[in-house]
């Protein structure tokens, strides 16, 4: 029996919060360590080339995107965990895609559209500080995807439409070239939580409202307390439906805890006794991983060792669809 592929990116252009945690993170370890799905997940440099520019940046996110999920327990036996930039074959595949993706599609793109318009809305020209990377980046995910003919690509809704598009690439090779792609569809979870950050908005790196995965006990403590709150004092009810303390409670939470805080809520728990209870749940949760994570950070030579070995695996499936591909195309020895 084939097993069905699952394939998950992780931009390396930042360090893992508690929103990347229960929002993809652990639902993405649960799953590696299923016996009946082939897991493909991978730090997404190249990607993040597209965001930052800074090297130094870029090498310390992979570092310590690496380690969190080595510390969180991602079974690398059973998934294969790899750095894309360890799989040359991608890059060319995305050259190969890049001569079949319509410009028009890449027009459409949701990125390229919303930078456009805020450079219209600030009287710029249309492509002002668009770069390639940018506008083509839908080439290089369904690179990432069909490299290794995955069936599913779990993504947030915002995501799709990546996944239509290489659908859409994947179909018009097979269809100049005959069938070499698995046309992949989009894993949607709707009952995955969406963290609200610091301020009340989504918890994101863009917005600057994010608590590190990883921080030490006082720092997080000292995070978890900046959670904005309303005016409401001690003894009156309080909302937990539109509270960043409730929402983040309730992902770390067992059903009866989480019902538990619901109730004290309702009798209006101070904020200050909610936020402490937050963080000795949360910190009681991640304290063992956080110790290996440390660990991991502290032994470098070890988490390479990890991705090379992955990449390795990852390249047992790479290296022989990619000379299907450039024998479909043409590119062979002349004979």
């Amino acid at each position: 029996m084939t097993k069905q592929r699952v394939l998950t990116g992780i931009t390396t252009t930042g360090t893992p919060h508690l929103g990347n945690y229960v929002g993809a993170i652990r639902p993405a370890i649960t799953a590696s360590q299923r016996a009946d799905v082939q897991s493909f997940y991978f730090l997404a440099d190249f990607h993040a080339l597209i965001k930052c520019q800074d090297p130094a940046q870029v090498q310390q996110s992979t570092r310590e995107i690496a380690a969190t999920w080595l510390a969180l327990g991602l079974n690398t036996d059973n998934a294969i965990f790899y750095r894309q930039s360890d799989v040359p074959e991608i890059p060319e595949l995305c050259w190969v895609l890049t001569c079949m993706a319509a410009k028009g599609l890449m027009n459409r793109a949701h990125a390229y559209k919303a930078a456009v318009d805020a450079n219209q809305e600030a009287g710029e020209d249309p492509d002002y500080g668009i770069t390639m990377g940018l506008y083509s980046y839908p080439v290089l995910m369904a690179a990432d995807i069909l490299m290794f003919n995955a069936h599913k690509v779990p993504v947030g809704r915002d995501q799709i439409q990546h996944i239509e598009m290489a659908r859409d690439i994947a179909a018009r090779f097979n269809h100049h070239y005959g069938e070499h792609f698995v046309l992949p569809e989009a894993l949607v979870d709707d009952n995955v939580a969406v963290l609200q950050g610091l301020d009340g908005r989504k918890m994101s790196k863009s917005y600057g409202n994010t608590i590190p995965l990883f921080l030490p006990e006082k720092p997080l403590k000292k995070s978890i307390n900046k959670i904005l709150t309303n005016l409401l004092e001690p003894g009156d009810p309080k909302d937990p439906d539109t509270s960043p303390v409730f929402q983040i409670w309730q992902a770390f939470a067992t059903p009866e805890q989480t019902a538990a805080m619901r109730q004290q809520f309702a009798e209006g728990i101070a904020w200050g006794e909610a936020k402490r209870q937050l963080f000795e749940l949360v910190n009681g949760q991640l304290a063992e991983a956080r110790d290996r994570y440390e660990a991991l950070l502290a032994n470098p030579a070890h988490v390479e060792e990890v991705l090379q070995a992955g990449a390795a695996k990852a390249r047992a499936y790479s290296k022989p669809l990619l000379g299907k591909v450039r024998d479909a195309v043409g590119i062979r020895p002349i004979r």
